[in-house]
């Protein structure tokens, strides 16, 4: 006897396409609320690094101010340091017995 092709113990093909269709559509919503979850995220990670970049001007304008407060209390003491030693120059010239149109004569 000739053998049938095919096996004999194929399980019949059930077609349940409502299970299908609920399977598919509860991993669509929870991808759904996936993607929302992640753009809620996104959002406020934009808002943050916004504030963090708004911070950052702020702190830079300010290094930049007191750098340059900073530069002019250097100038302004090393004026007043030669001033007072012109001035002790002054003196010391003055002590040592030269007249005052002596020295701005040395100053010219």
């Amino acid at each position: 006897m000739p053998r049938t092709k095919g096996s004999k113990n194929k399980p019949k093909a059930i077609n349940d396409y409502a299970s299908q269709i609920a399977e598919k559509q509860e991993a669509v919503a929870s991808l759904n609320t996936e993607i929302a979850s992640i753009q809620k995220a996104i959002e406020e990670q934009k808002n943050t690094l916004k504030e963090k970049k708004t911070a950052l001007k702020k702190a830079e304008k300010e290094v930049t101010s007191l750098k340059s407060k900073k530069a002019k209390a250097d100038a302004k003491a090393a004026e007043e340091a030669k001033k007072a030693e012109a001035e002790a120059v002054l003196k010391k010239l003055l002590a040592s017995g030269m007249s005052a149109d002596e020295i701005l004569e040395k100053l010219k």
